[in-house]
């Protein structure tokens, strides 16, 4: 081969040396730092990221650096400023975009996508931003999909808007704390009733223990001195009648 490929995920601006460089780049003994301050100069733009990177090495030890795209969810976290996504994407929302960032970040990865168009793209982030606990316009992904098909956003898509107006951006903050405010109510409503129930449950369930209890305490047989007891009992009253005669 003409050349060595070497694939990296590196975090955008911030290469260093490392094992991470060093065992696939030594055996080649290329300049290294060369190499990282290539990638990094490359990855600024992608600071707070990982990205992909690809180092082809040349027999003459000349070096090339190709910096592709990083993953959605590392664009998403971008773009509403958090470290992590949702763990709990059902329960806990932490995010409401509106659908112009949604087609912000579709044209950001719409070349490394299987898709045909921007619609398509777009509906893709969508589902990425509904596993991460991400809402777009207040809605779950079944719901702005739907929406999207029908061409309630084809205007924004035809005309690739990416930005959104200090007004919707308080809007949709202001829509994501009501329906959290309604899943947490909704949450609180099944802990209640589940704790209720376990409740019922568990007097049937003592009441049911007392009636063995108590019927068991009922059926049982007379003790060895009693049962002694009870027969010279029967037999004094059997005698009685024959002493007054």
């Amino acid at each position: 081969m003409s050349e060595t490929i070497v694939d990296l995920i590196v975090e955008g601006g911030q290469a260093k040396a490392g094992p991470q460089l060093a065992q696939p780049l030594a055996p080649l003994k290329v300049n290294i730092q060369g190499i990282i301050e290539k990638i990094n100069e490359k990855t600024s733009s992608f600071k707070g990221m990982k990205v992909p990177v690809k180092i082809k090495v040349e027999k003459d030890k000349s070096f090339d650096v190709e910096v592709g795209s990083p993953p959605i969810s590392e664009l998403i976290k971008k773009e509403i400023n958090v470290d992590k996504c949702s763990g709990e994407p059902n329960k806990n929302k932490i995010a409401n975009l509106g659908i112009e960032q949604v087609i912000k970040l579709a044209k950001m990865k719409q070349d490394s996508m299987l898709v045909n168009n921007l619609k398509s793209a777009v509906k893709s982030v969508v589902g990425s931003c509904n596993s991460a606990g991400i809402l777009v316009e207040g809605k779950e992904a079944i719901e702005i999909n739907k929406d999207i098909d029908s061409g309630v956003y084809d205007s924004e898509i035809k005309e690739e808007k990416t930005t959104i107006s200090p007004e919707k951006s308080l809007k949709l903050k202001k829509q994501l704390k009501e329906i959290q405010t309604k899943i947490q109510k909704e949450l609180e409503k099944e802990k209640a009733e589940k704790e209720a129930e376990e409740a019922e449950k568990k007097k049937i369930e003592e009441a049911a223990a007392a009636a063995e209890a108590e019927e068991a305490v009922g059926e049982a047989p007379p003790k060895e001195g009693e049962e002694e007891k009870a027969v010279e009992g029967e037999a004094v009253t059997e005698e009685s009648p024959k002493k007054e005669e």
